[in-house]
């Protein structure tokens, strides 16, 4: 029986972060053939091989080292480029592609690795974790006297704001969404929706994002958030990976969002603490 497991056993490639995080967590690394050059942001993938991504396989442009490795599956996730997936899927070996857009999203795709992997129970544990975990946070945002107006930005050249999961974060943390999620926006934009609090979150950054540009952009010097200060870095692996670092990343959240419930997050933390995943 065992043998027959290790035989059926996926030969996985992971052309993302958001992918990795969830094969990790479901216990599958031993599955995992080959990581996206982003994944080591979010997980240890020491000793796996690193490609591209489902932008750019590699500097070649060609999937010559993917296809060494033999792969049974390939796993991507957004962003996406035409001319990179369609030499993914000239490839004799079945592809996934996974275009997260909320935490439900976020649910399924957990739920279909979990299928890949046979690990149905551990995907279905995993969920219901993460759920706990969010809703922890909302428990703790409830307490709450204000809801600020937030800006969360994913890319500042054109500027594009946070996908949509993280609207959805950002309202379980006790703020609005001042802008539409996943869009390009102008400086105008956010000027006339004066935020209260702005998060940069740059993709590909980790944590290099700059708060010094918003707060000497001249179209914002009326904004609340920067005439308050109020301008915060987080980390972009904890917002922009649709998998379990959201956790962490609802976490950071709240604290920027409501620093004033920071000490009682903690308590809260500490006493639901049951070991991660």
């Amino acid at each position: 029986m065992a043998s027959a497991r290790k035989n059926n056993a996926q030969r996985i490639v992971s052309l993302a972060p958001s992918v990795t995080s969830i094969l990790l967590a479901l216990g599958a690394r031993r599955q995992i053939v080959a990581v996206s050059k982003w994944c080591k942001d979010v997980a240890d993938v020491s000793g796996l091989p690193e490609l591209g991504d489902c932008w750019a396989l590699d500097k070649s442009g060609d999937a010559s080292a993917l296809m060494e490795l033999r792969p049974t599956l390939i796993v991507g996730s957004v962003p996406f480029k035409t001319e990179t997936v369609q030499k993914i899927l000239a490839l004799p070996v079945p592809f996934l592609a996974l275009n997260p857009r909320s935490l439900a999203d976020v649910s399924a795709d957990i739920r279909v690795l979990g299928r890949a992997v046979q690990a149905n129970a551990r995907a279905e544990a995993l969920v219901r974790e993460m759920q706990r975990q969010f809703d922890r946070v909302r428990k703790t945002a409830k307490h709450a006297k204000t809801q600020p107006r937030v800006y969360c930005e994913a890319w500042p050249h054109p500027r594009i704001s946070s996908p949509p999961w993280v609207a959805e974060l950002v309202d379980i943390c006790g703020g609005v969404m001042i802008t539409p999620a996943g869009q390009r926006v102008a400086d105008e934009d956010v000027a006339r929706a004066n935020p209260e609090v702005i998060v940069l979150a740059w993709a590909a950054t980790g944590g290099k994002s700059k708060p010094e540009q918003a707060l000497e952009n001249g179209a914002w010097k009326d904004v609340s958030a920067v005439r308050e200060r109020r301008v915060f870095a987080i980390r972009d692996e904890l917002l922009n990976t649709p998998g379990p670092p959201l956790v962490c990343g609802a976490e950071e959240l709240l604290r920027v969002i409501h620093p004033e419930l920071a000490g009682r997050g903690q308590k809260r933390r500490a006493a639901a603490n049951s070991g991660g995943w």
